[in-house]
């Protein structure tokens, strides 16, 4: 159906690649501000229900994010790459509408992570 349309113009059709992403973030090419510092492991969670009216991108990142989820698996879920993720969740941020968490630090700062911790992860991923 890609033929043209009944006033026999082109049909238009839906922006794709780096037009959508152009689209999607509105020329902006990376986050400003406080969401400067996002980066995968940043724990974003939505502080409202989505607003009518939302970008479908912001609308799907805040009804995703009732639970805490890194940047990582949200860009995961939504198959957008991290710049343009970080752009929109930016927008957000700045709209009061999610907020970003930094992940759990380890217990002794320069020390790395907690052996206890991580002992319990491998336990639980041996009895899955």
């Amino acid at each position: 159906m890609s033929g043209p349309h009944r006033s026999g113009l082109p049909r238009p059709t839906e922006p794709s690649g780096l037009e959508r992403y152009y689209v999607l973030t509105g020329g902006r090419s990376g986050p400003g501000g406080p969401a400067a510092g996002l980066d995968v492991a940043t724990l974003i969670v939505s502080r409202s229900a989505p607003a009518p009216g939302m970008q479908h991108e912001h609308e799907d990142i805040v009804r995703r994010c009732r639970d805490p989820l890194s940047v990582a698996e949200l860009g995961a879920h939504l198959g957008l790459p991290f710049n343009i993720l970080a752009v929109l969740v930016a927008d957000l941020l700045e709209a009061g509408l999610v907020d970003a968490r930094d992940p759990i630090p380890a217990s002794t700062p320069g020390h790395g992570a907690d052996l206890a911790l991580l002992e319990e992860v491998l336990s639980g991923l041996q009895r899955l």
